[in-house]
């Protein structure tokens, strides 16, 4: 699988020959978002509702109302027009409705800032029955979507377009709200999710070799988080949120918003820094160089790991 989206098109191909009752909808990118290879098996179970997520998003959850298990997929940028609808017609009604969002962070450079979305994991958390995921690799994304499938409340999946390093084993097992632990470590942890998480491990491989350990986490499931392996991160000098995504309302922001309200006198939250994009995006060559540009790399990451440092030692 070479990228999130051909993962995400051959998963749901899979689950199209076991689930009769699923049908796949999208907003005229059936071919970007890999939803026609879903068309082309089972063209009796696809819709194309043209340019109109929200007329999408209405249909899905008139689908769900009468038995269907829809999921809609489009670019994640135009879906946030529809965010009222998901609002009103899938949380308000408790529909079971699953929404796949493609080429989202800076996954679609080329496009520039327009189609760069950095902003729908804190309008998604805000809604109350609403689960949120982001995947981390082409594997991740693939399981994913097979569990999303199983979980019996709406879901929201963002991922990327075709930037995905690889970062699991085949034999990698995902759970929805179960975090992840890519490395252990005792000093500083990091906490990420998408595919910066790759950045993640390099720089905690580097602070390693010189002598800081530093734990790496991936936090796949933004909502609901797991709160379990959150109440470990008191145990923590220092922590780095990392995300390709706005630092407002998003991981990061979900990660402070724990610590905080269950932290105590004896046991005070440890000093973050929040790692995101800042501002918009712009036309780039390719993803790497927006990672850089937005300093999201693992040399960025090293050096947030460092401020920690200095800050704890103050």
């Amino acid at each position: 699988m070479r990228s999130p989206r051909d993962a995400f098109g051959k998963s749901l191909v899979e689950e199209g020959e076991k689930r009769k009752d699923l049908v796949v909808l999208t907003a005229d990118v059936a071919d970007a978002t890999r939803t026609k290879w879903f068309a082309e098996k089972f063209p009796d179970r696809f819709i194309n509702v043209g340019i109109s997520e929200q007329a999408m998003i209405g249909m899905s959850a008139g689908l769900s109302a009468v038995g269907f298990l829809p999921l809609a997929s489009a670019f994640a940028m135009f879906l946030m027009r529809a965010w009222e609808q998901m609002r009103n017609m899938i949380c308000r009604a408790h529909v079971n409705v699953k929404v796949v969002a493609t080429h989202a962070g800076f996954s679609d450079a080329g496009d520039g800032s327009s189609h760069q979305c950095l902003e729908d994991v804190a309008l998604m958390r805000t809604l109350p029955c609403m689960t949120v995921v982001v995947p981390a690799d082409p594997l991740e994304v693939y399981k994913a979507t097979k569990a999303i499938l199983d979980y019996p409340t709406p879901v929201y999946m963002r991922i990327g377009r075709d930037y995905g390093p690889t970062i699991h084993k085949e034999d990698y097992e995902f759970e929805i709200g179960k975090a992840e632990w890519l490395r252990d470590g005792h000093d500083y942890v990091i906490v990420g999710n998408g595919p910066l998480l790759w950045d993640a491990l390099k720089a905690a491989d580097h602070l390693r070799e010189n002598g800081i350990s530093v734990a790496v986490i991936n936090m796949h499931t933004v909502k609901p988080l797991d709160t379990q392996t959150l109440t470990k991160l008191f145990n923590f000098n220092g922590i780095v949120t990392i995300e390709e995504h706005s630092v407002r309302g998003g991981l990061g922001s979900a990660v402070a918003e724990f610590l905080l309200q269950h932290s105590t006198s004896t046991s005070p939250p440890p000093p973050m820094e929040i790692m995101g994009a800042r501002g918009y995006g712009r036309s780039a060559r390719d993803v790497r160089q927006l990672i850089i540009a937005q300093g999201l790399d693992s040399t960025s990451i090293i050096n947030a790991v460092k401020r920690l440092e200095r800050r704890t030692k103050l």
